[in-house]
């Protein structure tokens, strides 16, 4: 059990809310530092640990990490409770596939795109939203989506039930998407991605964690 985590992250990072996330969801607790990777000159908080200008970075003492999914893998280690990673082959590997999968596609197109140009700069940061935007994001999404949707419907991840690290890599993600009104309507078209959404979306962890909550 770690004694002194520290996580510097942006507040309104979707993949720093994937770490507070787990964080929750897994008992463990870190002393949260905030640290600009947009800032130039670069910021000196996030310069001090990792030259990649990126966040989260993940620090346990001596020993800090960056990227996301390393990071989940390690607090996985860290707890106390049963892991989040599964022992099937297959569920396994799929777990890694969905997380490569969000760093590939959901992140660059649902947040970047799509949630950036249709809430984050008009609702967040009130500047003009660009809805063509919006548009050609979720034509771009429809794969990526269809893949999440079999992987969900074959059971082994996406369930609702069982939480794995895939769980926490999506969820932040897909929840700042739909607070686009477009994005609700497509996801419907994903029978087994909405299931798993409607259940997952209830975890008081995930909205204790929410960046934008009011």
């Amino acid at each position: 059990m770690a004694e002194a985590l520290t996580l510097i992250g942006f507040h309104h990072s979707v993949y720093t809310w994937v770490v507070r996330f787990a964080l929750a969801e897994m008992g463990l607790e870190a002393r949260y530092v905030e640290a600009d990777p947009f800032a130039v000159p670069p910021d000196p908080v996030l310069a001090r640990y990792t030259a990649l200008r990126r966040v989260p970075v993940l620090c346990d003492g001596g020993f800090c990490l960056t990227e996301t999914a390393a990071i989940l893998r390690y607090l996985d280690h860290l707890s106390d409770r049963p892991t989040f990673q599964p022992r099937d082959a297959r569920a396994a590997a799929q777990m890694v596939q969905i997380m490569g999968l969000v760093d590939a596609d959901i992140y660059p197109i649902l947040i970047r795109q799509v949630f950036s140009g249709g809430y984050y700069r008009p609702v967040v940061m009130q500047e003009p939203g660009d809805s063509e935007q919006v548009h050609a994001g979720l034509q771009r999404a429809a794969p990526s989506l269809t893949v999440l949707d079999q992987i969900a419907r074959e059971g082994r991840q996406l369930s609702g039930e069982v939480l794995y690290l895939a769980d926490f890599h999506l969820a932040p993600m897909l929840s700042y998407a739909l607070r686009v009104p477009e994005v609700a309507k497509v996801i419907s078209a994903y029978p087994s991605l909405a299931m798993w959404w409607a259940k997952i979306a209830s975890r008081p962890a995930l909205s204790a964690s929410d960046p934008l909550a009011v």
